[in-house]
C-alpha cells in the first residue's frame, strides 16, 4: 500500500521514488504519513497493528527526517508505504555524505549532545539502506515492523 503522503523536489529520474510537490516537509509531515499507511492497512490486512512498533516507525520517521535537516542539507523528499507487515519510510536529502556514528564521549571523557540518531534508527528498523541518488544528495530507507 502507498500513502499519498510523499513529496520529491529532485529532478525528474528521481520522480518515481515520491509524487512532486513543493511544500515545506516537517518531521510531523513524515510522522503523519507513518500512521496514516499503518493504520490504513489494518483494514486491508484485518488485524490489530502493534502500537510499539508503530511507536518505532515514528521514532525513526523522525530521527531520518531530523538528520535530513541537520546534517543533510535539507528533506528533498519522502516515501512511505507498507512492507508487508512493515512500515517501509525513506527520506531524501542534498547531502552526498553519508550518515556515521559517533562516540557518546568526547576526547574529555564528557558527554556529547546528540549522535544517537542513526544508531536508533539502525537498532529499530529491520533493515536500513543508504542510496546515493543520481541527481546528488542520498536517500535513507528503513522497513519497520508493526505488526
Amino acid at each position: 500500500m502507498r500513502t499519498n503522503d510523499s513529496t520529491d523536489r529532485g529532478d525528474a529520474q528521481d520522480r518515481a521514488f515520491g509524487r512532486g510537490g513543493h511544500e515545506q516537509c516537517r518531521p510531523a509531515d513524515v510522522r503523519t504519513a507513518v500512521r496514516r499507511a499503518v493504520t490504513g492497512s489494518c483494514g486491508t490486512i484485518g488485524c490489530p497493528y502493534d502500537e510499539d512498533g508503530l511507536s518505532d516507525a515514528l521514532l525513526v520517521a523522525s530521527e531520518l527526517t531530523s538528520n535530513a535537516i541537520l546534517h543533510g542539507g535539507g528533506i528533498t523528499g519522502f516515501d512511505v508505504d507498507m512492507d508487508g507487515p512493515a512500515v517501509r519510510v525513506s527520506v531524501s536529502d542534498r547531502s552526498d555524505r553519508l550518515p556515521v556514528t559517533t562516540d557518546p564521549l568526547d576526547e574529555q571523557g564528557r558527554l556529547r549532545t546528540g549522535g544517537r540518531g542513526w544508531p536508533i534508527v539502525c537498532r529499530l528498523a529491520r533493515n536500513v539502506r543508504v542510496a546515493c541518488l543520481p541527481s546528488g544528495g542520498k536517500r535513507i530507507t528503513a522497513v519497520v515492523p508493526v505488526f
